[in-house]
């Protein structure tokens, strides 16, 4: 036992991760990128200084010891600067965010199309204009769903277009706990949202800028040209990141059978162009006379695949999974270039380092997750299957055997990621890509490829041809699958300590060397046992107050059949709930003791509420008038709150708001006085008091 305290037996623990000890740099910096995010309040510049100046010093006074013993000294100096360098990018990403509502003509330049949750056109616009709002009040970009039939026009990005619509700040979390929209919308400098049913006025058509956009938007028309309908649409996003074709019914068998990873231009997409791209121009040169023996045609060929790479990142619009997978093509093939192993542990660290160096609040993204967890679990396993030797089968087999293999260990790697951001697994989806993603490789992206080629010399047709059957055989394999019984299983919402657990156990599984590693076995298990147990809030009350959920031995009851859809549905599927919002309303009731609770929709409904009791809770969707002792939970409330739950802790109820999770952070400050601050924590104290000395809640009124 006494073993344990000796620095002997510690010191040579650090020396057998000598050979790592490289790799864990980017783990400890992306710890102080997490624990940035964690805080409830911007850090200190002059703490995070000072912690950057003592860890310096410490490892100046340690510049003699051993490389381990140095790096576990520069780990937390790793975090820190992980913490301070986030803050960093928070700051640089700061525009302004609307504060109300807002409706009236908008005027902005299109730099993005795509399609919204409800299968509508998307504009992204920059450089806007609202009416009576000063330009430093005036977000630097916007979002507008188009809604109805009056727009029959096709989007051109550099258009400056003019249009009437409603918009909105960024939303917070639909519950405490949930996803902070937020923060998203922060670091891609949204900084408002909404929708526009009136038509479009083109005022300036589109100039010099923007022309690679334009370009995207010319292969994709001609890609759709080629191949009508959701075959088009499938390659249009494949070949130019165009998504604005693919309608919800495409997106959801994708979805429901864990084919939707074939729709983000990520490493898949980035890993077959340049492979195939390295493939053939290795062989031309080889082919050249003499070229064999004067000419280094793995290296020319390396570099031809990186330039086919960027080429490919521009054209596709550049999105983080993009530009996280042109990372790993660069450090992959330019490892090639100076003879070195394309894929290892090595490489993996430099691309995790430079993509959160670039865009630190990727890491907070499913795709970043994703896509790292997959790639280290393919890197473990193959490494352990190359020093075991296995052969599974005879040696024509092996191929199959490790196409089978990589989306065993993919799949595994990425279900509880994928489980805890989207909340449901696909019980089929190993099936689906194990007879779908190999297609990729061998006839959709080269024929892509070869049609875009061909597009100067309008030859594109019979090279998108061939793509076309082998997305067609994609999307009949995805129909086919998602109609089997019990194809879709939805998962209960993890606690936020789950993920980050389940993260840092499997990297200690990965990466450490020794006994010790079985420490990882342990982290992961107790990761699944607390996400297993995690209880789920009992009322559930939206960020306005116009929608309650209170949860039943049959699942949770919703206060109205329609109205408030994305946040019925999240709730919905962050209980693990398949049902419908229609199915959720029926037999809405609340029963919570003795109190009388009120739920007032409207300002019709709010007028008749003149007087109240002590013994009731009214909570309503508009800002109240009424006089009396009862708690009012109103839209004055709710703007400085956010969503509210009730959750059971420790034998009582607590109210949590969206609010006090997120805290006072650059997207989500609050603008009240100090008397404000403290006259709604004395309201929500008081509604705790209410709930744990009474018992039952009769049905909400309803909007007469």
């Amino acid at each position: 036992m006494t073993r344990l305290f000796s620095t002997a037996f510690w010191g040579d623990i650090f020396w057998q991760q000598k050979s790592h000890l490289t790799d864990w740099a980017p783990v400890s910096f992306a710890v102080g990128i997490g624990v940035y995010f964690g805080l409830a309040s911007e850090p200190s510049p002059v703490l995070l200084l000072g912690g950057i100046g003592l860890n310096l010093l410490a490892l100046y006074m340690c510049k003699n010891w051993d490389s381990a013993y140095k790096m576990a000294i520069a780990a937390p100096l790793l975090v820190i600067f992980g913490v301070g360098w986030a803050n960093v990018s928070a700051l640089y990403k700061a525009s302004a965010v609307l504060k109300y509502h807002y409706y009236g003509p908008i005027e902005g330049r299109i730099v993005g199309v795509d399609r919204s949750a409800s299968d509508a056109l998307r504009l992204t616009l920059d450089r806007v204009v609202l009416r009576r709002l000063a330009p430093k009040q005036t977000p630097e970009r916007i979002r507008v769903s188009l809604h109805g039939a009056l727009f029959d026009f096709k989007p051109v990005p550099g258009e400056t277009i003019m249009l009437m619509g409603h918009l909105s700040p960024p939303a917070g979390a639909v519950e405490p706990s949930g996803f902070d929209f937020r923060r998203y919308a922060w670091f891609l400098r949204l900084g408002g949202l909404g929708y526009s049913r009136t038509p479009v006025v083109v005022l300036t058509p589109a100039g010099s800028a923007l022309a690679l956009a334009r370009v995207r938007m010319r292969i994709s028309t001609r890609i759709q040209a080629a191949l009508p309908g959701q075959l088009g649409a499938f390659a249009a996003t494949l070949l130019s990141g165009d998504r604005s074709g693919l309608n919800s019914q495409t997106l959801q068998i994708l979805r429901q059978t864990n084919l939707a990873h074939l729709l983000a231009i990520s490493g898949l997409h980035m890993g077959l162009l340049t492979g195939f791209i390295f493939t053939v121009l290795r062989l031309a040169v080889l082919f050249l006379p003499g070229s064999a023996r004067h000419w280094p045609a793995k290296k020319i060929a390396a570099c031809g695949a990186i330039l086919a790479g960027a080429f490919y990142l521009a054209l596709s619009g550049g999105n983080v999974a993009t530009e996280r997978a042109f990372v790993m093509v660069l450090v992959g093939f330019g490892a090639l270039f100076f003879d070195k192993r394309a894929l290892s542990l090595r490489s993996v660290s430099v691309v995790a380092s430079l993509v959160l160096l670039l865009r630190p609040s990727a890491l907070l993204g499913p795709g970043f997750q994703m896509s790292f967890a997959a790639t280290l679990a393919l890197i473990t396993v193959y490494t352990i299957w190359r020093q075991k030797r296995w052969q599974p089968g005879p040696k024509w087999s092996q191929p199959i055997w490790m196409v089978v293999m990589s989306s065993l260990v993919a799949g595994l790697a990425t279900a509880p990621i994928a489980a805890a951001h989207f909340n449901m697994v696909s019980q089929y989806g190993l099936l689906a890509n194990l007879i779908s993603v190999p297609l990729m490789g061998l006839v959709i992206m080269p024929a892509g490829v070869i049609g875009v080629m061909l597009m100067p010399l309008e030859l594109e047709s019979g090279a998108l041809w061939v793509m076309g059957q082998g997305l067609a055989w994609i999307l009949g394999v995805a129909d086919w699958v998602a109609g089997f019984k019990d194809a879709v299983r939805y998962i209960k919402a993890p606690a936020p300590v789950v993920l980050p657990l389940l993260a840092a156990s499997a990297l200690f599984l990965g990466l450490w060397i020794g006994r010790l590693r079985v420490i990882g076995v342990i982290g992961c298990l107790l990761g699944f046992l607390i996400w297993v147990q995690t209880p789920r809030p009992l009322l559930l009350i939206s960020d306005n107050g116009a929608l309650l959920g209170i949860l039943a031995p049959q699942g949770r009851l919703l206060s109205k059949s329609k109205g408030a859809g994305f946040v019925a549905k999240n709730w919905l599927r962050n209980d693990g709930d398949g049902r419908s919002q229609v199915q959720a309303a029926q037999g809405w009731q609340l029963a919570f003791g003795d109190m009388e609770w009120l739920h007032i929709l409207g300002k019709k409904a709010a007028a008749s509420i003149t007087d109240c009791r002590s013994d009731q809770v009214v909570i309503a969707n508009v800002k109240l008038q009424a006089r009396g002792d009862c708690l009012i939970l109103d839209a004055a409330v709710f703007s400085a709150t956010g969503s509210m739950d009730i959750v059971a802790r420790d034998g009582r109820l607590q109210v949590r708001t969206a609010q006090s999770y997120s805290g006072n952070r650059l997207w989500s400050r609050q603008h009240l006085t100090q008397s404000e601050v403290v006259a709604l924590a004395q309201k929500i104290d008081r509604f705790t008091v209410l709930l744990n000395s009474s018992g039952s809640i009769p049905p909400s009124v309803p909007e007469p």
